[in-house]
């Protein structure tokens, strides 16, 4: 019965991630693209979870918390870049 659900859940986060990507692509704002990157992130954590869980190992733990670091690092480092324009301040003060 669990093996049901987590192919359930697999296909529901694939749809999920092709709609993201569609969002990223197809975004009518640059925000809107920054959160679409974020929830893509976040939906690949999700994926490689319930990969996880369905071939019942932890070999891909070290994979989640990799992309889950990336995916917030990038949307703070985009969101900074959409507010001030650069990333890196180079202020000798």
């Amino acid at each position: 019965m669990l093996d049901i659900v987590i192919n359930i859940a697999l296909v529901a986060m694939a749809i999920s991630l092709v709609l993201c990507t569609y969002r990223v692509i197809i975004g009518p704002t640059v925000p809107d693209r920054i959160v679409a990157l974020d929830a893509f992130g976040l939906n690949m954590v999700g994926f490689v979870g319930l990969m996880m869980m369905s071939l019942e190992t932890a070999a891909f733990s070290e994979v989640v918390l990799m992309i889950a670091i990336l995916a917030f690092i990038g949307s703070v480092a985009l969101a900074k870049y959409w507010e001030r324009g650069l990333v890196i301040d180079r202020n000798p003060d």
